[in-house]
């Protein structure tokens, strides 16, 4: 498979100056932030005008499971009401044996789409590789 590194990452993942990303197809555009006064913390994902929400702490937490994963992991992508194929971060980020027992997101109807949108934060902050295809895109720790 072909990678392509991302393109340059503006932004420090403030809620006043959030990462500007794109999805790992590099097709979409979106913004992140960490939002460490929210109860729980949060990653707050702003695409458009949906706002996704992810306990924050999904960022370790994902980053050691790849590292004890210690290869390449498809990423899946599915939105909430859709099952997420198995074996993929997005299948993680919603599994009843993750760190907390099942969904990162916190908003319902909009818990899902966490293997879209997390592993770009990962990249940007130097925790993971991932791959930026049209399709079938992985990533792995660093």
């Amino acid at each position: 498979m072909a990678k392509s590194a991302p393109t340059a990452v503006r932004g420090s993942g403030t809620p006043e100056d959030p990462w500007i990303l794109k999805t790992p197809p590099g097709k979409s555009e979106f913004h992140a932030h960490r939002d460490e006064a929210a109860d729980p913390p949060a990653l707050v994902v702003q695409v458009g005008s949906t706002q996704l929400r992810y306990q924050l702490r999904c960022i370790q937490d994902l980053h050691a499971m790849l590292k004890d994963h210690g290869d390449w992991m498809p990423l899946g992508n599915a939105d909430e009401q859709k099952p997420a194929k198995e074996g993929t971060v997005e299948a993680w980020g919603r599994a009843g044996d993750n760190p907390v027992g099942g969904w990162y997101g916190l908003r319902k109807g909009y818990r899902g789409r966490f293997g879209n949108y997390v592993p770009p934060v990962l990249e940007v902050l130097g925790l993971a590789e991932v791959e930026h295809n049209a399709r079938n895109n992985r990533m792995r720790a660093l």
